[in-house]
């Protein structure tokens, strides 16, 4: 982003006092981010959840919450935080504190160190665990609170928080975080719901999403004890002349789940499945002509698209196309060197990615159906959490402000129907809640998931934002937000 584009951003004289406030807290709000970092919540290992949590909490209070609530669940907690400014309008904003696990082995910086190194083609970045999905925007958000506040000016509108800690394995409990009658309540009194985000790519583009995909996380497990045949122990690999194979059961078990080019052959799996409307083609055919086909090949580490398909038809794959995902595959002997071991147990990890208006629950019926059908039957399907799709409406006010935001700072934006990936938007935007929901914020970072996961904090490329331009960004939505009718 432009050195102009970001002083458009709060270009009203009333916001210059914000704006050098963002400036002068700058290192302070960078080495928060920094602390979170280096204070990883993983749920997938059960490993520092309360110091998550009471840290989430801690961070609330710090910039401004008023009042901050534990939400237990039947799993790890959720927290619930108030901001009363005495404004006319309320904003419900949405956190995850947990964080995805990270083999340090594969880091080129230790991953809940937080360093800051130089990176070619990108500038300054903050490597870390969390950098980007979720902390970093979520940083970014809390920072601009405090750059208000500091300003010695009240917040524009009030905030509901609503936050969780078990995101990253497909947020099982978060059902009960937004039933709690507290939070249902908070819920409704608000205009909609957004997640700090950092959608914009390294070559400076910005995108808008209108929802995203479901997902479900299972196991696949497959046993001698379950199936009946080969062996119930590890044995040595010579009884595979006599024994049937758990691990082989298993993988042409997931052999039937996709056809030979890939695409899901569940039986049933995306019937529900809505083609895009005119109005989402009209969406894509522009989000190709604004969207670099190289820096997607790029990110994703690519250099050729499934079926050889041209960008446009990407495009549409990627937010209207169910899947069937491998994560990983685990049995017997995976060490160094050969282990002539039959291993008596076989498991493979899945994500299947839903589109409207498909289910969680319709899904994994659907999974074990189709198993059963074919034989494998035996095989025991153990979800872990997941949920449904969710959309939201292009004229949602909660959209119109971001589209504002930006128009205002001279970014055309790209929007988009869906997120191919997914989070728990559903519990939002379904009954008996039934708000806007999205998300928002400038700044560029990649490597969700995956090792050396960075958030830009000075850009070399001046049409990419910097740590500041995505703090500025959330202070000129909270200030859109509170001009929104109604």
């Amino acid at each position: 982003m432009t050195q102009a584009a970001a002083q458009s951003l709060l270009a009203d004289a009333s916001m210059r006092s914000i704006e050098s406030e963002i400036e002068k807290r700058h290192d302070e709000s960078v080495g928060r981010l920094q602390e979170w970092v280096k204070h990883p919540a993983l749920a997938a290992e059960d490993r520092g959840m309360d110091e998550g949590c009471d840290l989430m909490m801690r961070l609330a209070r710090d910039a401004g919450f008023q009042k901050t609530t534990r939400i237990e669940t039947d799993g790890h907690p959720g927290v619930f935080a108030t901001l009363d400014a005495g404004a006319a309008k309320t904003v419900a904003i949405y956190f995850m504190y947990d964080v995805k696990q990270a083999d340090p082995a594969e880091w080129s910086s230790p991953p809940f160190s937080a360093a800051i190194v130089d990176r070619p083609g990108l500038g300054k970045v903050l490597i870390g665990r969390g950098a980007v999905n979720q902390k970093g925007p979520e940083a970014a958000f809390l920072a601009a609170l405090h750059a208000i506040r500091g300003a010695g000016k009240k917040l524009p509108v009030n905030l509901v928080l609503v936050a969780e800690g078990e995101e990253e394995v497909g947020s099982p409990h978060f059902g009960q975080v937004v039933a709690n009658p507290d939070v249902r309540a908070a819920l409704r009194r608000t205009i909609g719901v957004f997640m700090p985000s950092a959608f914009q790519d390294p070559d400076g583009s910005v995108s808008i999403f209108l929802g995203a995909k479901g997902v479900v996380e299972c196991e696949l497990v497959a046993s001698g004890e379950k199936w009946g045949r080969g062996p119930t122990k590890d044995v040595h690999s010579s009884n595979r002349a006599r024994l049937d194979s758990p691990a082989f059961h298993l993988v042409q078990a997931l052999a039937t789940l996709v056809n030979a080019e890939g695409d899901p052959a569940i039986d049933g799996f995306g019937r529900e499945a809505k083609a895009a409307t005119a109005a989402e083609r009209e969406m894509l055919d522009e989000a190709a002509t604004k969207m670099s086909e190289a820096t997607a090949k790029s990110l994703a580490g690519a250099t050729r698209w499934a079926h050889d398909l041209p960008w446009r038809a990407t495009l549409e794959r990627f937010m209207f196309t169910p899947t069937v995902n491998i994560e990983g595959l685990v049995a017997g002997y995976t060490g160094p060197g050969g282990k002539t071991v039959m291993p008596h147990r076989a498991v493979a990890k899945l994500d299947l990615r839903l589109v409207p208006d498909m289910t969680y629950d319709g899904a994994i019926a659907a999974l074990k159906a189709h198993l059963a059908k074919r034989g494998f039957g035996d095989i025991e399907v153990n979800p872990s959490g997941g949920y449904d799709p969710t959309t939201t409406a292009a004229d949602a006010p909660i959209i119109e402000a971001m589209l504002a935001v930006l128009k205002r700072a001279a970014i055309d934006p790209v929007v988009l129907p869906r997120l191919a990936g997914s989070y728990p938007g559903y519990v939002f935007t379904n009954p008996p809640i039934s708000l806007a929901a999205g998300h928002y914020g400038l700044g560029h970072g990649s490597g969700a998931h995956a090792p050396d996961e960075y958030f830009v904090i000075e850009p070399s490329n001046p049409k990419v934002s910097s740590w500041d331009g995505a703090v500025a960004s959330h202070v000129a939505y909270l200030y859109e937000l509170a001009t929104l009718g109604g």
